[in-house]
């Protein structure tokens, strides 16, 4: 199967794959191949040789698909059935716009990704791709975190943990945590602390090419995990290094509609409810 799309639900938002069946009949009327595969079947023999994948879901089925695709480089178009959905190109009511990108009628904004290295003992021991953010977190008592860029020392505190986001990123976790907003086609790295006990923590918007690592203070009795685009904690441990750094990767989303990010910041946040 070639030129063929990927329609990825969440099962979990699109209950009985309805929308997404309905997306399959409307793509099938126009003779274009489709088939289905739910987000936790995404694999590499499902997308070989797409040229889209349209996900059914929120923005954290985005960021899992991302991760799935990242490096075939398939665009992918968001049909949001989450809350937010910043990262979702098109509501379960535009549908028929489904057609105008699968015919290949759409532009690609390129998002920049972070690579993820945890060093512990000097090695490697676990490595990950983020389009939204890192974020290093407490689970009860605060921690102690010292953060580099390029080895020099960028900032030192105590607190529930830090967030290293990407600009597509800075809408979420980050901005929550008194980040600033940035632009998703830029290219940057931003720092935010989380509730750190130090009156002159801010964040910081830093190069694309800084190299940053997080060193954990002495943890003791405390935990700490790392969590990258919100999958799986990993366990923390005294002196582990969390490095981050530009991908050369990047994730493209499919853009179809007229709204730029300005618009949907100020729908999805501006506005009060």
């Amino acid at each position: 199967m070639s030129s063929h799309i990927v329609l990825c639900p969440n099962p979990k938002r699109d209950h009985d794959l309805i929308l997404t069946r309905r997306a399959q009949e409307l793509l099938a009327r126009e003779g274009l191949s489709v088939c289905i595969s739910p987000l936790a079947e995404l694999d590499e023999k499902t997308i070989e040789g797409a040229k889209l994948v349209v996900t059914f879901g929120g923005d954290g089925t985005i960021l899992h698909t991302a991760r799935a695709v990242v490096k075939a480089g398939i665009p992918i178009l968001g049909v949001n059935l989450g809350n937010k959905g910043f990262l979702a190109e098109l509501e379960p009511d535009e549908l028929p716009k489904l057609l105008e990108a699968a015919r290949g009628n759409f532009s690609v904004e390129r998002r920049m990704m972070s690579d993820v290295e945890l060093v512990r003992g000097g090695k490697v021991i676990h490595r990950d791709c983020a389009l939204n953010d890192a974020v290093l977190m407490r689970v009860l008592s605060t921690i102690r975190l010292t953060v580099y860029g390029d080895g020099h020392k960028i900032t030192e505190f105590s607190g529930d943990g830090v967030i290293l986001a990407t600009p597509t990123g800075s809408t979420a976790y980050s901005m929550a945590a008194g980040g600033p907003l940035v632009e998703p086609s830029a290219e940057n790295i931003i720092l935010t602390p989380i509730c750190a006990h130090m009156l002159a923590a801010r964040s910081f918007v830093l190069a694309p090419d800084r190299r940053v690592a997080v060193r954990m203070g002495v943890l003791g009795e405390k935990q700490a995990i790392l969590s990258v685009d919100g999958n799986t904690a990993i366990a923390l441990k005294t002196n582990d290094e969390i490095r981050v750094r530009k991908s050369e990767y990047y994730t493209r989303l499919a853009h179809v509609g007229d709204k730029s990010f300005y618009d949907i910041a100020y729908e999805k946040l501006g506005r009060s409810r």
